[in-house]
């Protein structure tokens, strides 16, 4: 999660509407009211927090990426790369549902950038269900793993994504092995560096950008024209994990992928909520 999109879209309304409207704009905070019943995000952290569903998806994904990594391995050749796995960090394989339920908790029903950067050096966060299983499956048979993320907590950005691999239990989690990225969410050059020396049996993540920069679009049927291009991928070298609560979706939506909590950003929402809806004969 990178600062960077949010800051230069907050640097263009400055200079096209004025301090004092973005100011104000930045200040209206007008969402979960009474017991924070109406807040936007329940739906979304609810189902992360108890869904057996969401974790049976987490379960579906990596095996999925075991058969994949068994089908390589099988295949191989006296000569031929050696394999590896490229994935996202977060939602991918940590787990940041205490994250989000604090938000609820707080009455917040947009992304709290300030929360979450005073959150990651707490080691809060958890193993998606099966990643460790998965990880360590891969390590045994020999193949690497590349954590390719973006994040920005400051100069120890870095120091805060290793101890979060560490404390859930991870493997490969080292200098060759991470990379985070602070300021661009354009992970291909990173990925097209490792495809180079490896053979990539999979890609992970909970993002269309964790698998190619083409899908940073900010246009929601874009995006979705843009996915259907590759669907013979998914599945097959992209591996998707479910995340209802944020990314580039978001994106799409807002033109940002953390927009600020304001009154308009709730309308948008509700009409990107409605953008099919029946309408009932008269």
């Amino acid at each position: 999660m990178s600062k960077f999109s949010r800051a230069a879209i907050a640097a263009l309304c400055a200079l096209s509407v004025g301090h004092g409207a973005q100011a104000a704009e930045a200040d209206n905070r007008n969402g979960p009211s009474g017991n924070g019943g109406n807040n936007l995000l329940i739906a979304a952290a609810a189902w992360k927090q108890t869904a057996a569903e969401y974790r049976a998806l987490y379960h579906q994904a990596f095996n999925l990426a075991r058969m994949r990594l068994d089908q390589a391995l099988a295949a191989r050749k006296p000569g031929d790369k050696p394999l590896a796995v490229i994935t996202d960090i977060d939602d991918t394989v940590l787990n940041a549902v205490n994250y989000w339920g604090y938000l609820i908790q707080q009455d917040r029903d947009f992304f709290d950038d300030a929360i979450w950067d005073k959150w990651i050096p707490e080691n809060k966060l958890t193993a998606t269900p099966g990643a460790l299983d998965f990880f360590h499956y891969a390590k045994a048979q020999g193949v690497e793993v590349f954590y390719v993320s973006s994040r920005d907590q400051g100069d120890k950005t870095y120091e805060y994504a290793l101890g979060n691999l560490r404390a859930a239990g991870f493997p490969f989690v080292d200098e060759k092995h991470v990379t985070i990225l602070r300021d661009s969410s354009n992970k291909e050059p990173r990925q097209k560096e490792i495809a180079a020396q490896y053979n990539v049996v999979a890609m992970l993540g909970d993002n269309l950008n964790d698998f190619q920069r083409k899908y940073y679009v900010k246009d929601v049927d874009e995006r979705a024209r843009l996915m259907e291009e590759d669907r013979e991928l998914f599945g097959r070298k992209f591996i998707l994990m479910p995340n209802p609560t944020d990314g580039h979706w978001m994106r799409a939506i807002f033109g940002d992928s953390e927009p600020p909590a304001t009154d308009r950003n709730r309308e948008i929402f509700k009409k990107a909520a409605s953008k099919s809806a029946w309408k009932p004969a008269p």
